[in-house]
């Protein structure tokens, strides 16, 4: 008789087929997020559009990500019964992980910069996570596998898994719901979309979802000042390293993570962290919204790609993405003490706005330089 190995434990699946349906269930119960004309001028013809990510439960895109993440690691047989669950986390991911790790009852442990927003700290407190700070970002990585390990639970690794924890096929991703939500517009095949890279999961979604469905929509990532993704893009460096934190949480990283895609990216934008408070804060001017920098990183890039197509005359429509609301920023993005304090000069970038606004051109000042 041959040797026998059987780890098989019922009990344990039965718990881990509870909590997928549990998870399953969230996703049933949320509505499908908001796609926002953002006003521009008919005669330009062309369409801007905004996902608005701020409506998930948690209040922003991390929410799918962070659902997947966990959907990944009870299907990989990784989180069990009473499994404490770590993670990495600029903030808004650890906020969505606490939402689904008190759903399941497992204890939660966000390991953050000791920089991350005050707010975005008692989001996670408020769904019951704990929060564990380090004083240098690129020490999370380390710092969120040595506690896993030290207590047996599971590091989710946004950073690692984010490009594969989510089917880019379909299964109601974000992709395939903003081309759901086009198929009735004046332009229902976007010219552009344009993202922001945090963990480079959405990217990756949304790039394999347009060569996957034969799409000629071009795929634009933008990047905040002090990140890895636009230097080691253009240098063809996936070890690409600044060591340096991104003041636009949930985009922007020190190093280029594992989870980026640079073969499906079309086009990245560098920009400059002033020229994304400064377009948060003109978007809430023209439409009354309040998002984070994130969100105003990628207006920045959307509008060039606007104006762009004005000047060449093309007709078209161009989607970003709302990545989640101004209130966790209060004390930060929309104070211009803090503002100020960061050395950083809004008004050339804001007259840029007013300027791309009245007449669609583009006159964007020279990014700084250390």
């Amino acid at each position: 008789m041959d040797d026998v190995v059987d780890r098989s434990d019922p009990g344990g699946r039965e718990w881990v087929d509870r909590a997928v349906a549990v998870v399953e269930a969230d996703a049933r119960r949320s509505a499908d997020t908001h796609l926002l004309v953002y006003p521009l001028p008919p005669e330009w013809g062309v369409d801007l559009y905004l996902k608005d990510e701020s409506t998930h439960p948690t209040g922003s895109l991390k929410h799918r990500l962070a659902r997947s993440l966990f959907l990944y690691g009870l299907c990989s047989g990784q989180i069990t019964e009473g499994s404490t669950v770590v993670e990495a986390s600029s903030g808004s991911t650890a906020v969505s992980e606490a939402y689904f790790a008190r759903m399941l009852g497992l204890p939660f442990v966000a390991v953050v910069p000791r920089s991350t927003s005050p707010e975005k700290v008692a989001l996670i407190e408020f769904h019951g996570g704990r929060c564990h700070f380090v004083d240098r970002a690129p020490d999370i990585y380390g710092e969120a596998r040595r506690l896993a390990a030290e207590c047996g639970g599971h590091y989710l690794d946004q950073f690692t898994y984010a490009e594969r924890a989510t089917d880019w096929r379909g299964n109601n991703n974000i992709a395939e719901s903003i081309f759901e939500q086009l198929s009735a517009e004046p332009h229902p095949v976007p010219e552009w979309v344009v993202v922001g890279a945090g963990t480079g999961g959405t990217s990756a979604t949304i790039g394999r979802y347009l060569r996957y469905r034969r799409h000629p929509t071009r795929l634009a990532v933008v990047d905040p000042e002090n990140s890895a993704f636009f230097p080691g893009y253009a240098a063809l460096d996936a070890g690409w390293t600044t060591g340096t934190p991104s003041r636009i949480e949930g985009i922007g990283r020190p190093r280029v993570e594992p989870s980026f895609v640079p073969t499906i990216v079309d086009r990245m934008v560098a920009v400059p962290d002033a020229a994304s408070l400064a377009a948060m804060r003109h978007l809430e001017r023209v439409t009354g919204r309040r998002a984070g920098g994130s969100t105003g990183t990628n207006l920045w890039g959307a509008f060039g790609l606007v104006a762009e197509m004005v000047a060449a005359g093309r007709r078209g429509s161009v989607v970003t993405l709302l990545c989640d609301g101004g209130e966790r920023y209060a004390r930060t993005y929309y104070s211009d003490d803090w503002v100020a304090a960061q050395g950083l000069d809004l008004a050339p970038y804001a007259a840029t706005l007013e300027r791309f606004a009245a007449t669609g051109e583009w006159a964007a000042p020279p990014i700084p330089r250390a």
